[in-house]
């Protein structure tokens, strides 16, 4: 598809919509985690006649292109540990596997209560618990790190695998209350290993040409300039910010999967 045959496809209207989308989700995303919950459901909305493996890859490609940007801008404030990252990526990864691999045998919507009964604690622990995150709580060894990082690895990578939205908000409540992450360490650390996977879930959406090529990268331009204004944000108004972003990533996903169980 050239230039011409893509503006004669889409309108500008639409064009231009997929431009704001793209710009919020990467903000939000940036900050928290959760610009899937408004990218995808767009794409869908927005895009009908596109099938499910061409949305999903390319929205993972513009994902990754926002993620980029703010794990590079993270990683200029913030002292990772490579070695806890590799270790929750690969735990992560494996996980992720075989949640999709469930998904075949077990309809996912069976435990979509149960998330949605866990969001409401989170959401409920969060906003009562003022000082979460705003200040790093614990001290662990190394290898403790490791060992909890490869938990929260296994269970966040199997929801991403078996659900999927909102995996990145899970990442940073699993890094600040497991690990006693600080909100903003928490996010920089979601985005590296959120990298880390994306880039392992291109590969089989590219080799089996499920993707569209255009609406990505417009999409993905304006998710990089979301992203970089999120993470800027975050790093410059720092935990309590990011806190208040959290709960409101959370927020929507409780509304999100009420509806989806109460509507069924």
């Amino acid at each position: 598809m050239n230039i011409s045959q893509f503006f004669e496809e889409y309108s500008l209207l639409t064009l231009s919509l997929v431009s704001i989308a793209g710009f919020i989700a990467g903000f939000i995303d940036s900050i928290v985690g959760g610009g899937g919950l408004i990218q995808t459901p767009f794409f869908l909305i927005t895009f009908p006649d596109i099938s499910l493996p061409k949305v999903l890859g390319t929205n993972k490609i513009s994902a990754l292109m926002g993620t980029s940007v703010a794990a590079v801008k993270y990683s200029k404030k913030v002292k990772f540990d490579f070695s806890l990252l590799f270790v929750i990526a690969a735990s992560c990864f494996i996980a992720s596997f075989f949640g999709a691999k469930l998904v075949n045998y077990l309809d996912s919507k069976t435990l979509k209560p149960l998330v949605l009964v866990i969001l409401i604690v989170i959401a409920i622990y969060t906003f009562f618990k003022k000082n979460l995150g705003i200040h790093p709580t614990k001290e662990l060894s190394v290898t403790k790190q490791k060992v909890y990082g490869a938990l929260i690895g296994l269970v966040v990578g199997f929801y991403d695998g078996f659900f999927g939205p909102g995996t990145g908000s899970f990442f940073v409540l699993g890094f600040v209350v497991i690990l006693g992450f600080e909100f903003v360490k928490a996010s920089a650390y979601a985005k590296v290993v959120n990298c880390i996977t994306n880039i392992s879930a291109l590969f089989v959406f590219i080799s089996h040409g499920n993707f569209i090529l255009p609406l990505a990268l417009l999409m993905g331009g304006f998710n990089m300039l979301g992203s970089y204004i999120g993470s800027s944000l975050a790093l410059k108004n720092g935990n309590g910010f990011v806190r208040i972003i959290f709960l409101v990533i959370v927020s929507l996903m409780i509304l999100k999967y009420g509806y989806e169980v109460f509507n069924a």
